[in-house]
């Protein structure tokens, strides 16, 4: 790890004022909010945007078409 690096970020952004730190944090934030697969899995579960698939018939098995190699 680069401590120099990160500690002479830190002092950057502790010399931004208080609008500029808050624009930083903001930015930073949206960066890395995307949700996660899990979180993504939780809300398509919870979501019941997808219920009806579970009258859909099974058109597919396992048993169908060649094998993946």
């Amino acid at each position: 790890m680069n401590t120099k690096l990160v500690e002479s970020i830190i002092q950057i952004i502790l010399s931004l004022n208080k609008e500029e730190q808050d624009y930083f944090t903001e930015r930073l934030f949206y960066l890395f909010s995307e949700p996660s697969t899990r979180e993504l899995t939780l809300m398509a579960k919870n979501g019941k945007s997808l219920d009806f698939l579970h009258n859909e018939p099974d058109l597919y098995a396992l048993t169908d078409g060649e094998p993946i190699s």
